[in-house]
C-alpha cells in the first residue's frame, strides 16, 4: 500500500494521541503527512519511505543547571518535526528541512570541519562520527522534514534535529539499539563538539525520552531518569508558551557565560562543576570568592544553581503527590530567581530589548501577581512559559498577541512517545 493511501485511509489516527495528547485534528495531521511524503517523492523521486517524528520540549524547572551536573525537569511536548525518510546506496546524508537550504553530508568524512560550525551539516556529521565511534553502523540516508517546533522559542528546534537524525540512524542501521538517553548523550556530543556551541543535556535528553520526567544529571554520563504522569490541563490549568519575538542571533556568548561563570566558582574549590560542591561550604567561602573571582553574577548565579536544584526536588515530589498548589509555588520561585540570580531575561550587551521581562510584566498585569509565569528555556531572548486558569486562556491570548504578535502565545500539552519511527 502506497504511503499516502495508507495516510488517507486513517491507519495513522491511533499514533496521534500518543504522539499529539487530545489537542489535535486528525484530518489536519493526516494532510501534514501527506504533504510530506508527497514532497519526499518530488524531491528524491522515491515512495518507499519511512515516517518519523520527534518532539520538542518544554523546560519546567532547572533553568541553567544541566550542564553543571545539576537537576532539571522537562516535557516533551505536542509540537514536533517530522520526517519522510528513505534508505540510499551511497553513504550520503541528504536532509531538505522545509524553508532550509538542503544539507548534504558525505559519511566518509567525519572529523571535524572548523569551517562547518553552527550548521546543521556540523550536527549531522557529529552524530555519525558519535554512532561509529560506539562500533554502530551508519549508512546514508536522505530525508525531507517540516516542523512546528517553533525555532528560537526555547522548545529546542536545534535538539530536535539532532535527535531526529540520531533517531534514523538508529532506525534504519540498528535496530533501534541505542536507548533515547543515548540519543541524547549523541546529539549533545555533536552540539558541543562538532556544531560549537557548549549546551547542556536536557533539550536532547527531553525530546528523546516522552512525558515529563525529572532528570538528575550528577552523573551525566549514566543520568538518572524519574518520570512522572501529570496533565496541567485536567488540574485546570492550560500550560502556554509565549514568543516575544526575540532574536537568539549572536546571543551564544551569553549562553556561554552561564557554565563558565558556575565553573569558575567550582574551580576554586578544585572541582569542575558546581554539583561537586556542598552548598555550605560554598556560603562559608563567600568572602574569600567575592574577593578573589571579583565577579558578583558568578556568585549569584551559583546561588540559583544551588536553589534550583532544590526546587525540582520539591516540583517532583509536588506532582507525584497531586498537588498541583505546592507544584506552582515552585515553579514561581524558579522564575523569580532566574530574573534576579541567574539574570538571564536579557543580553547585558543589549538592555534596550526586554520582551521576556515585559511578557513576564504583562501576564502579572493581566492575571495578578500570583500568577505562574517564568522566563523559559535558554532566556536572554525568545519565550516565557505561563500556568493559565482554562476560563481565562482566551482572554489572556487576545491580550498579549496584541503587544507580540498574532500567533505569539502558543498552548501546549504534554506528548508521551519518545523519538520513534511511526511508520515503514
Amino acid at each position: 500500500m502506497a504511503r499516502t493511501e495508507m495516510i488517507q485511509r486513517g491507519l495513522l489516527h491511533a499514533q496521534y494521541q500518543s504522539l499529539y495528547g487530545n489537542s489535535y485534528q486528525a484530518e489536519d495531521m493526516d494532510k501534514r503527512f501527506i504533504s510530506l511524503v508527497e514532497a519526499h517523492t518530488k524531491l528524491f523521486k522515491e515512495q518507499d519511505v519511512s515516517l518519523f517524528s520527534t518532539a520538542g520540549r518544554s523546560e519546567l524547572g532547572g533553568n541553567h543547571t544541566d550542564h553543571n551536573l545539576g537537576k532539571v525537569i522537562a516535557a516533551t511536548i505536542n509540537l514536533d518535526t517530522i520526517a519522510a525518510v528513505s534508505k540510499r546506496d551511497d553513504n550520503t546524508v541528504v536532509l531538505a528541512s522545509e524553508g532550509y537550504p538542503e544539507v548534504i553530508v558525505h559519511l566518509d568524512e567525519l572529523e571535524i570541519i572548523e569551517a562547518e560550525k553552527n550548521t546543521t551539516e556540523a550536527l549531522v556529521r557529529g552524530i555519525a562520527f558519535a554512532f561509529k565511534q560506539r562500533g554502530l553502523a551508519i549508512g546514508g540516508w536522505q530525508a525531507n522534514t517540516t516542523s512546528r517546533v517553533l525555532k528560537g522559542s526555547g522548545l529546542s528546534s536545534s535538539a530536535a534535529v539532532e535527535v531526529l537524525c540520531g533517531t534514523i540512524f538508529n532506525h534504519l542501521y540498528n535496530k533501534n539499539a541505542l536507548s533515547p538517553v543515548d540519543l541524547a548523550i549523541i546529539g549533545k556530543f555533536s552540539e558541543n563538539n562538532y556544531f560549537g556551541k557548549p549546551s547542556g543535556l536536557m533539550d536532547q535528553m527531553a525530546c528523546a525520552y516522552g512525558g515529563i520526567i525529572g532528570i538528575d544529571f550528577a552523573d551525566e554520563e549514566n543520568p538518572k531518569i524519574e518520570p512522572v504522569q501529570y496533565s496541567f490541563s485536567e488540574h485546570g490549568y492550560q500550560l502556554v508558551i509565549v514568543d516575544t519575538g526575540g532574536n537568539h542571533a549572536d546571543l551564544t556568548p551569553e549562553y556561554a557565560a552561564v557554565p563558565k561563570e558556575m565553573r569558575e566558582v567550582a574551580a576554586h574549590f578544585g572541582a569542575k562543576h558546581l554539583r561537586e560542591i556542598d552548598e555550605t561550604t560554598f556560603a562559608s567561602q563567600l568572602p574569600l570568592l567575592r574577593k578573589t573571582l571579583q565577579n558578583d553574577r558568578a556568585l549569584l548565579r551559583s546561588i540559583h544553581f544551588f536553589e534550583e536544584n532544590k526546587r525540582v526536588t520539591n516540583m517532583l515530589k509536588a506532582l507525584e503527590n497531586q498537588n498541583i498548589e505546592a507544584y506552582l509555588k515552585e515553579v514561581r520561585s524558579s522564575g523569580e530567581s532566574s530574573f534576579c540570580f541567574l539574570q538571564n531575561l536579557y543580553p547585558s550587551c543589549f538592555p534596550q530589548e526586554q520582551g521576556l521581562s515585559l511578557a513576564i510584566a504583562m501576564t502579572k498585569m493581566l492575571l495578578g501577581s500570583e500568577t505562574t509565569v517564568r522566563v523559559h528555556g535558554g532566556g536572554f531572548a525568545g519565550t516565557i512559559q505561563a500556568y493559565i486558569p482554562l476560563d481565562k486562556y482566551v482572554f489572556y491570548k487576545q491580550e498579549m498577541e496584541a503587544v507580540f504578535s498574532k500567533g505569539s502565545v502558543t498552548p501546549i500539552t504534554v506528548r508521551q512517545r519518545e523519538s520513534c519511527c511511526i511508520a515503514e
